[in-house]
C-alpha cells in the first residue's frame, strides 16, 4: 500500500494517512479544523482507517468536535452536564460560552480574588430584597405614619394629622397607578409616567407628590422592599419643578377688624394671635392659655409646638394685648376643639367667619398679613423672621415691598372697640 493515503468524502480530500517509517513507527492521521493542523497516531492500519472514515464524515458536516483533545472533550461534556443541572434547578438556560465569558470577565475585574469570594462578600453585606406589592407597602407605610400623629406621655405628636392626611391622598393615588406591581419592579419610566399624569395640578402640588414618593422609596429601602442602589431618585419625573407661589394675599386693616369683631369666644383670640403675632395655624391650634400668658408680654411657642421644633418668643404688641386681656383667666388649650381633625374643623369655622364678616378668605391670610406689615414697619427681615419662625431669606423673598409703613401702623393699631371689649369670652365659644 502506498502512502501517504488521502481520504476523500464526495471527492474532497479531508484527511491524510501516513504510513510507518524508521522515524515514525506508527500510522499517523492528519487533518485541518478551524485553520489548525491536527494529528493522531495508531498502531494498526485498520484502526487508523476506521478513524479516518468517521472523521471525514464529521468534517464534511462542519463539526468542530475534532478540534478538541480527549481531555478537552471530557471537560466540555462535564460542563454541559453542569449547565443542564442548573437549568433543571432554576429554569434558567445558560450557554457554555456565556458561562465561560461571565466567569472570565468577573475574574479579570476581581484582581486576583475568586468569584466565590466576591459572592460571599456581596451576600454578607447586601440585604435580600423582599417582593412586596406597592399597594400593600403603601398601606404599611401609612399605618406607620398614623402612629406618629398620636402624642404619648405628654409629648407632642411627631406628625400633624393634616400632614399625614395629605400623604395618604398622595401615596394612595401613587399605588393605584401601579396595580399588581412589586416595589422592587419599579423603574424610572414608571415614576416619569406617574408624575406626568399629574398635569392638572400646580407645580407646587406636584412637588408635594415628589416629596411623598421620595419619602416612600427611602422607607422601602429600610424595609428591604427596594435595593439601596435602586437609583429611582434619578428619574426625570422626580426632579423638583420651579413653583411659582403666586401673589401673596393678605387682609387690609379694615378686613382684619371685621373678622375680629365678628368672631366670638376663643375664635376671636385665635384670629388676633394669627394676625398680630404671626403664628402658623398649626401652632395656634396647639397653644394653651399658659403659653399665651406665662411669659409677660410674650407668647411662648415651645419646641414641641413649633413647626421648626425650635422654641421662640413672640412679642405681644399693645393691640394684641388688648384683644387677649378678656381671656386671661382661662385655662386649657386656646382652641377647644378636641376632634382628631381639628385643623379641618378650624378651617371650616374660619370660612364661616369670613362669610359672616363679608370678607374674602385668603390662604394663610393672617400669617401673610403679619409678615407683610411687620416687615413694612421695621424693614428688618431678621427681626420679622425671628418672630415668625422663618428664615430671613424667605421673608425678604416673599414679603418685601407688599405694604407701606403707614398701612402697617394701621394694622397694628386695630384694637377692640367698646362693643368688642364687653363680649364675655366663653370656653368653647362658637368652636364645637
Amino acid at each position: 500500500m502506498r502512502f501517504p493515503k488521502r481520504i476523500r468524502h464526495r471527492g474532497q480530500v479531508l484527511a491524510t494517512i501516513y504510513g510507518k517509517s524508521k522515524a515514525y513507527p506508527a500510522y499517523r492521521l492528519a487533518w485541518r479544523v478551524t485553520g489548525k493542523r491536527r494529528m493522531e497516531r495508531f498502531q494498526t492500519y485498520s484502526e487508523v482507517k476506521r478513524r479516518a472514515d468517521a472523521l471525514v464524515k464529521e468534517l464534511a458536516q462542519g463539526s468542530h468536535v475534532t478540534a478538541l483533545t480527549a481531555r478537552q472533550a471530557t471537560d466540555a461534556l462535564a460542563a454541559f452536564e453542569r449547565l443542564q443541572a442548573y437549568f433543571q434547578q432554576t429554569g434558567r438556560r445558560i450557554s457554555l460560552l456565556a458561562a465561560v465569558t461571565e466567569c472570565v470577565e468577573a475574574n479579570t475585574r476581581l484582581n486576583g480574588r475568586t468569584v466565590p469570594e466576591a459572592v460571599d462578600g456581596y451576600l454578607a453585606n447586601v440585604a435580600s430584597v423582599k417582593r412586596k406589592d406597592i399597594a400593600e407597602a403603601v398601606d404599611e407605610f401609612l399605618q406607620a405614619q398614623a402612629l406618629l400623629t398620636k402624642s404619648a406621655l405628654g409629648q407632642p405628636a411627631q406628625l400633624s394629622g393634616k400632614y399625614a392626611y395629605n400623604r395618604k391622598i398622595q401615596l394612595e393615588r401613587f399605588a393605584a397607578a401601579f396595580p399588581n406591581t412589586a416595589v422592587c419592579d419599579l423603574a424610572k419610566q414608571h415614576l416619569d409616567a406617574f408624575l406626568g399624569s399629574l398635569s392638572e395640578l400646580s407645580a407646587k402640588s406636584r412637588n408635594h407628590y415628589r416629596a411623598a414618593v421620595r419619602q416612600f422609596l427611602q422607607w422601602a429601602v429600610r424595609k428591604d422592599y427596594l435595593t439601596v442602589t435602586h437609583r429611582l431618585g434619578e428619574a426625570d419625573g422626580l426632579r423638583r419643578e420651579h413653583a411659582d407661589n403666586g401673589e401673596i394675599e393678605f387682609y387690609t386693616p379694615k378686613e382684619f377688624r371685621a373678622l375680629l369683631e365678628t368672631a366670638e369666644g376663643p375664635m376671636r383670640a385665635m384670629v388676633a394671635i394669627g394676625g398680630l403675632a404671626g403664628l402658623r395655624t398649626a401652632e395656634i391650634l396647639r397653644l394653651t392659655w399658659q403659653d399665651v400668658f406665662r411669659v409677660a408680654g410674650h407668647i411662648e411657642i415651645t419646641a414641641g409646638k413649633s413647626k421648626t421644633r425650635q422654641r421662640r418668643l413672640v412679642e405681644v404688641c399693645p393691640a394684641l394685648a388688648a384683644w387677649l386681656e378678656p381671656f386671661r383667666q382661662l385655662t386649657g388649650k386656646v382652641c377647644p376643639i378636641t376632634a382628631a381633625s381639628v385643623d379641618v374643623i378650624w378651617q371650616q369655622q374660619f370660612l364661616k367667619l369670613c362669610d359672616a364678616a363679608q370678607v374674602s378668605r385668603k390662604r394663610n391670610g393672617l400669617r401673610h398679613s403679619f409678615c407683610s406689615f411687620h416687615f413694612a414697619a421695621h424693614a428688618n427681615e431678621n427681626l420679622t423672621a425671628a418672630l415668625a419662625g422663618n428664615s430671613p431669606a424667605m421673608i425678604h423673598q416673599h414679603y418685601k415691598g407688599l405694604a407701606t409703613r403707614a398701612e402697617a401702623e394701621k394694622w397694628f393699631s386695630v384694637k377692640p372697640s367698646e362693643t368688642a371689649v364687653n363680649v364675655i369670652p366663653l370656653a368653647a365659644g362658637t368652636l364645637k
